[in-house]
Protein backbone atom coordinates (compact mmCIF):
# COMPACT_ATOMS: atom_id res chain seq x y z
CA UNK A 1 0.00 0.00 0.00
CA UNK A 2 1.50 3.04 -0.89
CA UNK A 3 -0.33 5.74 1.13
CA UNK A 4 1.41 8.63 -0.59
CA UNK A 5 -1.16 7.82 -3.40
CA UNK A 6 -4.10 7.62 -0.45
CA UNK A 7 -3.05 11.16 0.70
CA UNK A 8 -3.12 12.86 -2.43
CA UNK A 9 -6.73 11.33 -3.44
CA UNK A 10 -7.78 11.60 -0.01
CA UNK A 11 -10.66 14.09 -0.78
CA UNK A 12 -12.07 11.44 -3.00
CA UNK A 13 -11.41 8.29 -0.81
CA UNK A 14 -12.60 10.04 1.97
CA UNK A 15 -16.39 9.65 1.13
CA UNK A 16 -15.57 5.72 1.09
CA UNK A 17 -13.54 5.90 4.66
CA UNK A 18 -16.53 7.51 6.11
CA UNK A 19 -19.17 4.53 4.60
CA UNK A 20 -16.08 1.63 6.17
CA UNK A 21 -16.30 3.50 9.43
CA UNK A 22 -19.47 5.27 10.35
CA UNK A 23 -18.29 6.39 13.48
CA UNK A 24 -15.79 8.76 12.17
CA UNK A 25 -17.17 12.30 11.61
CA UNK A 26 -16.00 14.84 8.64
CA UNK A 27 -14.04 16.45 10.89
CA UNK A 28 -11.62 13.06 12.78
CA UNK A 29 -11.57 12.38 8.70
CA UNK A 30 -10.53 15.81 8.09
CA UNK A 31 -7.95 15.11 10.87
CA UNK A 32 -6.62 12.06 9.87
CA UNK A 33 -6.08 13.40 6.04
CA UNK A 34 -4.96 10.19 4.63
CA UNK A 35 -1.73 9.30 7.03
CA UNK A 36 -2.10 6.32 7.97
CA UNK A 37 -0.92 6.26 11.34
CA UNK A 38 -3.84 8.64 12.39
CA UNK A 39 -6.62 6.84 10.72
CA UNK A 40 -5.64 3.73 12.36
CA UNK A 41 -5.52 5.87 15.96
CA UNK A 42 -9.01 6.94 15.31
CA UNK A 43 -10.12 3.65 14.03
CA UNK A 44 -9.09 2.30 17.09
CA UNK A 45 -9.99 5.07 19.61
CA UNK A 46 -13.60 5.33 18.55
CA UNK A 47 -14.31 1.31 17.67
CA UNK A 48 -12.12 0.23 20.90
CA UNK A 49 -9.80 -1.74 18.90
CA UNK A 50 -6.03 -2.45 19.64
CA UNK A 51 -3.55 -0.39 17.92
CA UNK A 52 -2.76 -3.60 15.62
CA UNK A 53 -6.39 -4.71 15.21
CA UNK A 54 -6.86 -0.54 13.52
CA UNK A 55 -3.79 -0.94 11.50
CA UNK A 56 -4.19 -4.25 10.19
CA UNK A 57 -8.37 -3.15 9.50
CA UNK A 58 -6.77 0.18 7.72
CA UNK A 59 -4.16 -1.50 5.66
CA UNK A 60 -6.92 -4.14 4.62
CA UNK A 61 -9.76 -1.81 3.45
CA UNK A 62 -7.05 0.60 1.52
CA UNK A 63 -4.67 -3.02 0.17
CA UNK A 64 -8.40 -3.85 -1.31
CA UNK A 65 -8.72 -0.76 -3.36
CA UNK A 66 -7.81 -0.16 -6.42
CA UNK A 67 -6.02 3.57 -6.23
Amino acid sequence: MNWDIVEGNWKQLKGSAKEQWGKLTDDDLDVAAGKRDKLAGLVQEKYGKTKDEAEREVDKYFGDREL
